[in-house]
């Protein structure tokens, strides 16, 4: 009876420890019980679909077309990254998408930094966007930049990243800086990378359970800087929407992208190449010095590597620094029309 009982007790902990780290369902959007669809969408060759707001001037009109990648917990609605005065005064139209799993986009289980830009290069030409386009990622989104200049860079005109996250175990980087910058994190952030990284099956419960501290940023208590504060009480709710970007679910949101942004990569961005030999585009990456989130001395390596990347450094600027005054403009000018 005794050990009948103690059997009984392993399999009951057994049972609740699989349902703590299983992560739910994702609540589908369209299905039976799930949200609604309200915004227009292209399907994909494997059927899913992609979610996608246009900013800026008609496309019919653009000079220049652009697609945005957005941050972590964000999604398509945010596209404040183009003012609208530019827009006008040199005739870009703006696409920006939610990527898989956030808000209107179907999950992608299988996503991998290769399958994200052929989606892109997807969207692209279901959009009638042309033989080429620019691209242009913030923060978490600045990896799908890497992930287009490693698989689509025939398809592009240019690229800009803006305080692009790095995966602290790309080979490319030296150990002891890595390790540095690592270490320089929030405590309870090193533990929700490093479980994404080495232990990516336990990435939902550890960012669910409640014995320890998991992602600050996912609490919404990053390491801001001091201009990340002061902007923050300036940005309106517009420029930092995040309307049902994670409707779908965390886990197939938030989530994956930790699992796939600190996993490991099918390629070294260090180790790639100029795709615009012919100068007739150009690859731009802005780091505030100051970014509380981002490494500066990951991307200053990185500038040091990639020679042909232009590199712009902003002094006292945070994570947030596209947002102070005059940044935006500078940025799409710079990538359009070059040096300044």
């Amino acid at each position: 009876m005794f050990k009948a009982i103690i059997a009984a007790l392993v399999i009951g902990f057994l049972a609740l420890g699989f349902k703590s780290i299983r992560p739910p369902p994702p609540s589908i959007c369209g299905s039976p019980g799930g949200p609604p669809i309200t915004a227009p969408r292209i399907q994909l060759k494997d059927g899913r679909h992609l979610a996608y707001r246009e900013h800026g001037v008609p496309k019919e009109m653009a000079k220049y077309k652009v697609i945005f990648f957005h941050g972590f917990g964000s999604g398509k609605h945010d596209g404040s990254i183009l003012p609208p005065e530019t827009a006008e005064e040199v005739g870009v139209y703006l696409v920006s998408f939610d990527r898989p799993g956030y808000g209107e986009s179907d999950p992608d289980p299988k996503r991998t930094m290769k399958s994200i830009a052929f989606d892109i290069e997807e969207l692209a030409d279901k959009l009638g966007l042309g033989s080429q386009f620019y691209v242009i990622g913030y923060s978490m989104g600045g990896q799908l930049v890497w992930a287009c200049l490693k698989y689509i860079p025939h398809r592009l005109a240019g690229a800009t990243l803006i305080a692009p996250v790095v995966n602290y175990w790309w080979p490319g980087f030296p150990a002891n800086l890595s390790k540095e910058a690592y270490y320089e994190q929030f405590p309870q952030d090193q533990w929700t990378l490093r479980i994404a990284h080495y232990l990516p099956w336990l990435t939902y419960w550890w960012n669910t359970q409640k014995f320890f501290p998991s992602s600050s940023v996912i609490a919404g208590r990053p390491k801001f800087s001091e201009q990340d504060v002061q902007l923050i009480t300036h940005l309106s709710s517009a420029n930092m929407q995040k309307v049902n970007v994670k409707q779908q679910g965390e886990f197939e949101s938030l989530h994956r992208d930790l699992m796939i942004g600190f996993g490991s990569w099918e390629f070294d961005p260090l180790d790639l190449e100029n795709p615009f030999l012919d100068n007739k585009g150009s690859v731009h990456l802005w780091m505030g010095d100051s970014d509380g989130l981002v490494p500066v001395t990951l991307q200053r390596h990185i500038a040091g590597r990639l020679p042909w990347i232009h590199y712009h450094e902003v002094s006292g600027g945070g994570h947030l620094f596209p947002y102070a005054d005059g940044m935006r403009e500078a940025i799409f000018k710079t990538l359009l029309f070059g040096e300044k």
